[in-house]
């Protein structure tokens, strides 16, 4: 297990890398929000573990609760935001024939990132 990432929005850690697969656990805080991104080579299922969040998928958005999940193909405009006081945490479960960080495309970021 690779030590804990802090962002402005909370927390991710991976927790196992394979042949073109990634795992992490991302933690995201009361009131925040991941960027709205896409990724040209990797799709994405998340699992919430505990709490509520909303996701943007699309030009749709919908909560999910612990128990529940979604997937996010390849090139999807994605975002998981937390509007509740308390955390959201997710499984986030890569697959791809890239799984870097920079495979991120940002279209919008509260935090100012690009």
């Amino acid at each position: 297990m690779e030590e804990l990432v802090e962002r402005p929005w909370g927390t991710y850690q991976v927790l196992t890398i394979g042949k073109n697969y990634q795992v992490k656990r991302i933690v995201v805080y009361p009131n925040s929000q991941l960027s709205l991104q896409s990724h040209n080579r990797r799709s994405e299922h998340w699992i919430i573990v505990d709490g509520e969040g909303t996701v943007t998928l699309g030009n749709k958005d919908f909560k999910l609760k612990k128990d529940e999940s979604t997937y996010i193909p390849v090139k999807e405009k994605h975002r998981m935001s937390n509007f509740t006081d308390s955390k959201v945490i997710f499984i986030e479960v890569q697959n791809g024939d890239y799984l870097g960080e920079d495979d991120i495309v940002r279209y919008q970021d509260i935090y100012g990132r690009k």
